[in-house]
């Protein structure tokens, strides 16, 4: 366990050095699904050239001292340097306590923007399957398909309002479905094979949960398609 003097030593290091590698942002404006675990949040980031996101991104946010989460943004413009993040506040841990007290003109700050190095393919159907931690990664993952109709995709969702907000909120061919099990991977499954894909020309990008991504992916190669037809990221166990 470290010591106060420790732990005192790491706060003052950090505030002197975070300043110097940190970029800058602002809320524009905070959502609240019903029940308020979801969140949304526009975001303003003028150092961000979202011109260059060729993959789906991620970004570093600062979310206490010397502390860092990682969020996907969605639904960006490149020209007025604007995003969108979808947070599942759902669990504890400082990530979700950041989000859940922003408001509008507060200021954010991170890191860096990395690539979660999920690329569409660029002829086949894609296939995103997540839940609530993902909502925002598929949404960007939709955003860089093109066209829209090689896109289709599933979000297992315990929460029975946040399926209908998410069905009422974006014009999106992802589907919500109810998690009846711990990771929902039943009805996932079932659903894949309702949808009778092709074997051969479908590639799947698989996001959320690490446990729910593993067994899902499990399951797909258990259906007949290749580990280079399913890709995964997973955020958090």
């Amino acid at each position: 366990m470290e010591t106060t003097f420790l732990q005192d030593f790491k706060k003052r290091a950090g505030r002197l050095i975070e300043p110097a590698l940190l970029k800058n942002g602002r809320v524009l404006e905070v959502r609240y699904w019903e029940p308020s675990t979801m969140v949304e949040i526009d975001l303003h980031l003028p150092e961000a050239d979202m011109r260059q996101w060729s993959e789906i991104p991620y970004i570093k946010f600062r979310v206490n001292d010397l502390t860092f989460r990682d969020y996907t943004p969605s639904l960006w413009d490149a020209e007025t340097h604007t995003c969108t993040l979808l947070i599942d506040t759902s669990h504890s841990g400082q990530g979700s306590y950041w989000a859940r007290n922003l408001r509008q003109n507060d200021a954010v700050h991170y890191l860096k923007i990395e690539t979660t190095h999920h690329t569409p393919d660029p002829t086949s159907l894609i296939v995103g399957m997540g839940d609530e931690s993902s909502v925002g990664h598929l949404l960007a993952l939709q955003q860089m398909v093109y066209p829209v109709t090689r896109f289709m995709g599933l979000v297992s969702m315990v929460c029975g309002t946040h399926r209908e907000a998410f069905s009422r909120y974006f014009k999106s061919p992802l589907e919500t479905i109810a998690r009846d099990d711990a990771y929902g991977i039943e009805n996932m499954v079932r659903w894949v094979k309702e949808q009778g894909f092709c074997n051969t020309h479908t590639y799947f990008y698989l996001a959320g949960n690490d446990t729910m991504v593993s067994q899902l992916r499990r399951a797909l190669k258990g259906l007949g398609y290749f580990p280079h037809q399913i890709r995964v990221k997973g955020f958090w166990a």
